[in-house]
């Protein structure tokens, strides 16, 4: 005879399932899924599910020998949709499934847990029971990570895939554990000086080649690497290190994994049932139905599940315009135009709008990051002044004109001059990130090393350039793994980085600048307390197409420093560039030392300023410039210490 679920156990109340047909109630994860408990003096699990158009939902598992029809849940009487029921005996640990029966004439699935905290490792597909055990030792980061997330502090990421970033050679090259990464991976990053890492997705994916992009789980890291208390120890370890830690999430689409979301209970449930509302063409995935109210409790559940439970100090949001445009990636017959005839999304809108403020009101101490690849307004602007709501926004633009211009041999770049100095007349419209993400390393466009001109001497030098303009431009910024090194291959999944690089002296030289650019620029305030304010950038030289040179300063509390940036292999002597400052102006940063792999040219530790009058100034210096290199400059009031 199969179990009623007499028990009569619930975590759901009447307010709770108000808030969840609502859309407002971000707290379903403890609410939902899998709980282990006691009930009545048995010890068992008590399962939970939407479902609202299957006819019958058992708990089938590893506790019943994956038997349909011993564990019947029973739905609930309130309209909800919502099928629950205990299960003695089930326990941490135990593999399960949903069996759905639907109201659809045939239709039989098993399907994973949607708030599942815990799953099999792949290929496997089921969901685990699990209960929180990990006691946290990230107080101090926890009580202070407000200062470290600050719009005027310096923030430099460290993006990376955990499943590459190094591997075990000794054991068929498998990818680290969570725990080994907590060994080696906070140590590399402190050593560096990066403020933050960026996980790629931790979400439980089917296919590792999506890099966790196509996710089916939206609770549960990936089993691959540990456990979830494994995965809490990680992040833990780099909180200890004083490093923040920001996750990866995908809001904007899911796989059509049989296991997954998609046609959940026989219909279209957290999907558009229209392909031209629902299905993703280029990506071959399925989109979220935002106008429904339990589907953006159950992504704002997931968003503030990821910051509570494993205290993320924020979220980046992947494709966010493929949420805000209806035809986007579409031909013109592929998309339905919104209610007044538009392509913006409303309904995403609202969901995104929403979720943000969520995040903000509960956690206001981190931030969510908008990968944004368009020119929609506002996007990292408070929802009260009809922005959507996002700390962050990535530079796209930024990033595409500066790889452009850095790709371009440098006989040619003086065509090009518009490309480098483009991006700062849109540079304060939104909080910035300027990104060098995984993204421009894959799919045949070569790693940042590899795209750029020259013999090896000047790629990497004009890699130490890249990097120094980045570091010194306006906005907080990000590099993918394997950036540090100088990479000659594309980044892979399926390898380690490129360690052995480090025995090469060059390439040790593109880690060191990075690391000491990292260093300058967290105690050197006009390098990070003003990137989102004008005043805190000023040029002083940006039409010198014909020699490919800029010149610019970056200010804060009434110091500054001078940036010459050298496009050209070209070593440009006795050059001239006006200065607000009378005095000594120390050379602070040279990406031409030979610490770095250079050739030594430089100022012998800074140079005295004239008064001769130049670009707007009453003073200005006489400087030799290396060449492709950049150089700063601190002013007399800054040098010899921090601002």
């Amino acid at each position: 005879m199969p179990n009623e679920m007499r028990y009569g156990v619930s975590l759901l109340s009447e307010h709770d399932i108000y808030l969840f047909r609502q859309g407002s109630h971000f707290r379903l994860h403890d609410k939902l899924g899998a709980h282990p408990m006691n009930a009545a003096g048995t010890e068992g699990t008590l399962f939970s599910v939407w479902a609202p158009n299957a006819e019958r939902v058992h708990v089938i598992g590893s506790f019943n020998d994956w038997q349909p029809g011993v564990h019947v849940l029973k739905v609930r009487a309130d309209g909800s949709g919502i099928w629950e029921g205990f299960v003695p005996g089930a326990s941490v640990g135990d593999a399960y499934k949903f069996r759905i029966e639907s109201n659809v004439a045939g239709f039989r699935v098993d399907k994973a847990d949607p708030y599942a905290r815990w799953c099999e490792a792949p290929p496997r597909t089921a969901s685990r029971v699990w209960r929180d055990s990990y006691q946290w030792r990230d107080a101090d980061w926890m009580r202070t990570r407000h200062e470290h997330n600050a719009l005027d502090a310096p923030i430099s990421i460290y993006e990376l895939h955990l499943g590459s970033w190094r591997r075990n050679p000794e054991e068929g090259n498998r990818p680290l554990t969570y725990r080994e990464l907590a060994q080696w991976l906070p140590q590399h990053v402190r050593y560096l000086g990066f403020t933050h890492v960026e996980f790629m997705p931790v979400m439980e994916h089917p296919f590792y080649g999506s890099w966790g992009y196509q996710c089916t789980a939206y609770f549960a890291p990936t089993a691959r690497y540990g456990t979830p208390e494994e995965l809490k120890y990680l992040i833990d370890e780099l909180h200890l290190h004083g490093i923040g830690v920001i996750l990866d999430w995908v809001p904007s689409h899911f796989p059509d994994d049989e296991h997954g979301l998609v046609f959940f209970d026989g219909t279209h449930l957290y999907e558009h049932a229209d392909r031209r509302q629902g299905f993703h063409p280029e990506w071959k995935s399925w989109i979220f139905n935002y106008g429904r109210h339990e589907v953006r409790a159950f992504l704002g559940s997931s968003a503030l599940f990821w910051l509570g439970e494993f205290h993320a100090d924020g979220l980046r949001i992947d494709a966010v315009a493929s949420m805000l445009y209806l035809d986007y990636g579409r031909k013109q017959s592929e998309w339905i135009p919104n209610r007044y005839g538009g392509k913006e999304n409303l309904e995403a809108i609202t969901c995104l709008r929403a979720l943000n403020e969520a995040v903000y009101r509960d956690y206001p101490d981190v931030h969510t990051f908008a990968e944004e690849s368009t020119a929609w307004p506002m996007v990292s602007r408070p929802t009260s002044v009809g922005g959507l709501g996002f700390g962050f926004k990535w530079n796209m633009g930024w990033m595409h004109d500066t790889l452009h211009y850095m790709q371009t041999d440098p006989i040619y770049r003086k065509y090009h001059h518009n490309e480098i100095t483009f991006g700062i007349w849109y540079a304060f419209t939104e909080n910035f990130v300027l990104p060098l993400s995984h993204d421009e390393v894959v799919y045949g466009k070569g790693s940042l090393l590899a795209r750029m001109p020259g013999d090896t001497a000047q790629k990497l030098a004009s890699l130490r350039l890249l990097y120094g303009y980045m570091w010194t431009h306006p906005g907080k910024k990000l590099l993918f793994m394997g950036g540090e090194l100088g990479q000659y291959n594309e980044w892979h999944h399926e390898t380690s980085l490129d360690w052995h690089l480090l025995t090469i002296p060059g390439h040790h030289g593109v880690m060191d600048w990075l690391r000491d650019m990292n260093a300058y620029m967290r105690k050197c305030a006009p390098l990070n307390a003003r990137d989102f304010s004008n005043e805190g950038f000023q040029w002083i030289d940006h039409g010198d197409a014909e020699q490919s040179m800029l010149v610019y300063l970056r200010l804060a509390r009434g110091k500054s420093v001078a940036v010459v940036c050298n496009f050209t292999p070209v070593l440009r002597t006795n050059y001239r560039f006006g200065v607000p400052e009378a005095g000594y102006w120390r050379e602070a940063l040279n990406s031409d030392a030979t610490l770095y792999g250079g050739a030594g040219h430089g100022n012998l530790g800074g140079v005295e300023s004239a008064p001769v009058p130049a670009h707007g100034h009453y003073h200005s210096l006489v400087v030799a410039v290396p060449p492709l290199a950049c150089v700063i400059f601190e002013s007399p009031s800054l040098a010899g210490g921090a601002a």
